[in-house]
């Protein structure tokens, strides 16, 4: 009878934990090491808060590169697991050819790009005189490293959508595990400052993108990465950048989000409102961490399941998702009622930044309830091969919204009106993404016959 993919069988709930939970725990791991990561150079008494500035005028351009991570990791595995449910193996496996060379070289050419104009970009970022020889030194090494850190998180989706969410997230276990214990030999045993730092990074990500080749090219893949599938052929790749841009417009968006705010944090609140706002930031990211990793779990379920026609199966899932991420966001949302100047004390605990932060984290996460759904409920649209509503109804929240908000709250009403700003993107975005959600599911295979 040969292989039955159990996407299309295996019961739904039972599917969702098996892909999410890995997913969750994977990204907890990433985020995790970053900030180690932090640790180490801050405690350092050869770098210290400077060679943290430096790390931190660098993240921009790590955002922007984990993007094209995403653009034709996230891209290539939609098609990828739409293909596979469509029972086209062929073109799944030319999916994934073409998906990896586009990797390889979007990480060629951001190394080659940033070697000629690191000096420039740094300065673009904000980096002081004081502050640019930590940035160079990490960044020069970083650059050196592209390749590996796009494909390695650009090709593990893949494994993920192969069936094997298990050892997607040893992949991200194997890069974390590796540059913590290279960190502290590079940082305090040899001394090699910055450079060490970033040397620990790009040989951990070099392990990881050998490890998700060569189970690819192995005997443990259903889909193999095969050498005559590599050319990149224009409709597989119109494709994938079709399906992976929204991912990538929200690394974009990112980007730009957090230029503009910390401007106007710092002319309505000074320095003491963009650090509280940064300690803001790192609690999101814990916070919404766990969605995210629901969202890639839940994604090769829907797409597999939509392509096979199954659209009851492509229901239950999302619908199960948004219970999950929902129930995730109101315990998020009642810990931050509860405990405010707890969580901000975590990070820094003088009386002026605990004061700020925590009336900030009251009011910045008024919404916070409703995020789950937005963030779930959008990207289904992606995993039905929509990248267009998707991309739109993503970034209502972190751009559409969000950004005349932070202009225009604040001349009104100061830093009041500034916090505000994000309750009032989250609320309009849900409610907007609530709209649309609803047509998309009822119009779902619509003229169409289900399979069973």
């Amino acid at each position: 009878m040969g292989y039955v993919n159990p996407l299309g069988k295996e019961k739904v709930s039972k599917l969702l934990i098996q892909f999410s939970v890995p997913a969750i725990v994977g990204m907890v791991i990433n985020a995790l090491y970053n900030i180690v990561d932090k640790i180490f150079i801050g405690n350092s008494g050869d770098l210290g808060s400077y060679g943290l500035a430096g790390i931190t005028i660098a993240f921009p351009i790590m955002i922007i590169l984990m993007g094209m991570g995403i653009l034709f990791g996230v891209g290539g595995a939609t098609l990828f697991s739409i293909k596979l449910g469509e029972k086209k193996q062929q073109e799944a496996e030319n999916a994934l050819g073409n998906a990896f060379t586009l990797l390889f070289i979007a990480g060629i050419v951001f190394m080659i790009l940033g070697q000629l104009f690191l000096k420039p970009l740094l300065t673009l970022f904000g980096a002081s005189e004081a502050v640019l020889p930590y940035s160079l030194e990490y960044m020069r090494v970083i650059f050196f490293g592209a390749v590996f850190q796009v494909t390695s998180m650009g090709m593990n989706n893949f494994i993920r959508a192969d069936g094997n969410p298990n050892i997607a997230m040893l992949t991200m276990l194997l890069g974390a595990g590796i540059n913590i214990v290279l960190d502290a030999l590079f940082i305090y045993v040899f001394r090699l400052g910055m450079t060490g730092a970033a040397l620990a990074t790009i040989l951990a990500q070099a392990v990881s993108a050998t490890w998700v080749i060569s189970y690819f090219v192995g005997k443990r893949s259903r889909n193999k990465l095969k050498f005559k599938y590599m050319k990149p052929k224009r409709d597989i790749v119109t494709k994938i950048i079709l399906l992976g841009i929204p991912g990538f417009s929200i690394q974009l968006a990112n980007s730009l989000l957090n230029i503009i705010l910390n401007k106007r944090l710092f002319i309505y609140g000074g320095d003491i409102a963009v650090s509280g706002m940064g300690v803001i930031n790192s609690l999101q990211t814990i916070l919404l961490l766990p969605i995210i990793g629901i969202n890639q779990g839940v994604q090769p379920i829907v797409s597999f399941n939509f392509g096979a026609r199954k659209y009851t199966r492509v229901k239950t899932a999302v619908k199960l998702a948004i219970i999950a991420a929902t129930g995730i966001v109101l315990i998020g949302f009642t810990v931050t009622r509860l405990f405010p100047e707890q969580m901000i004390a975590l990070f820094n605990s003088e009386p002026e930044l605990l004061k700020f932060g925590s009336y900030a984290l009251i009011h910045w996460f008024l919404c916070l309830p409703v995020i789950g759904f937005q963030i779930i409920a959008s990207n289904f649209f992606q995993a039905i091969g929509r990248p267009k509503s998707a991309m739109f109804l993503t970034l209502t929240r972190q751009v559409i919204f969000l950004i005349p908000a932070l202009i225009v709250f604040p001349r009104f009403w100061g830093i009041n009106g500034l916090l505000h700003a994000a309750p009032f993107a989250d609320f309009f975005s849900a409610l907007l993404t609530a709209t649309w959600f609803y047509h998309g599911i009822k119009n779902l295979g619509k003229g169409e016959k289900e399979q069973i």
